[in-house]
């Protein structure tokens, strides 16, 4: 049971779901303990084993996930995790990997990060694996081959394909250095109520995408332009008054939540180029917000 939160790390960043990861992991160990004792002892790494079990779940789901986002109704955010660090520290399994393409490789944290999220759902599910498995996690891409049911020269490509994926999206650039102040600048902005404030501090070029899911009435959806972003954030206050916007950190980055009666009803993620606030998350689908809402 010492492999369940590396387990969970894989499966997130696969998936984009706690939800889902936390039944991967659960069919895993049933597929574990469907075995006989002699069954288990004969398997050398359990670790490995749990790990390449997941991986292939995961590679299923990922399949019928595309499916259903298409019937999902308006735009599907990944689902957002709180600041916790066994989400963002999960130590990293099987073999050191390959040592090639160091600069290509992502840290855990980075991994987490919702605009890298964002980009992985982009990518085929045989190139989010590899990726994942590989540049996140370090393993070789025989350990990688294994799990995607190709060779670890196909696997090596797939890898490549999907580093070019982050690099056209900007996912590798630099996280601005005063983030956090943006964010905290952004929230004072937007609870005065102070439109041209806002707009200082969103890129011109700047797109907001909300996901409720079909479950809550959003008061906008996908709007891209600063001043059209401003606006629409002042109207949520205006609307809903009794919000508290409180300070977050949001998949492993500075970012807002809005409570109401001390319940999460909206988690904001946030990505910066250039001193300049260039993208926004905005994820309401209660479905998917239950972990900032318990405990």
């Amino acid at each position: 049971m010492g492999e369940r939160r590396q387990l969970i790390n894989v499966a997130y960043r696969l998936l984009g779901s706690l939800a889902d990861a936390e039944d991967v992991v659960q069919e895993t160990y049933a597929r574990w303990y469907a075995m006989s004792p002699q069954q288990q002892a004969a398997i050398e790494s359990p670790g490995a084993w749990l790990t390449r079990v997941a991986g292939r779940i995961c590679l299923d789901l990922l399949g019928s996930a595309r499916a259903r986002r298409e019937r999902y109704v308006g735009e599907w955010i990944p689902e957002p995790v709180p600041g916790d660090t066994r989400w963002i520290n999960g130590r990293s399994g099987g073999s050191a990997g390959d040592p090639s393409d160091p600069a290509d490789r992502v840290s855990l944290d980075e991994s987490i990060s919702m605009a890298f999220l964002v980009v992985l759902e982009s990518m085929t599910p045989a190139e989010r694996v590899a990726f994942v498995l590989h540049d996140v996690f370090r393993y070789s891409f025989a350990e990688v081959a294994d799990v995607v049911g190709r060779t670890p020269a196909a696997c090596r490509q797939l890898a490549v394909s999907a580093r070019r994926h982050l690099r056209a999206a900007g996912a590798f650039a630099t996280p601005a250095a005063h983030r956090a102040e943006l964010v905290r600048d952004f929230k004072r902005a937007w609870k005065s109520g102070d439109i041209q404030a806002l707009i200082g501090l969103l890129d011109p070029g700047a797109t907001s995408v909300a996901d409720g899911g079909g479950l809550v009435s959003l008061v906008f959806e996908a709007v891209e332009g600063a001043e059209l972003i401003a606006r629409g954030f002042v109207e949520v206050l205006a609307r809903a008054p009794d919000l508290d916007v409180l300070e977050r950190t949001v998949n492993g980055q500075p970012g807002l939540i809005a409570q109401r009666d001390g319940v999460t009803v909206s988690v904001l993620a946030f990505d910066v180029a250039d001193d300049r606030i260039t993208r926004i998350w905005a994820v309401r689908n209660p479905d998917k917000l239950r972990p900032w809402t318990t405990g």
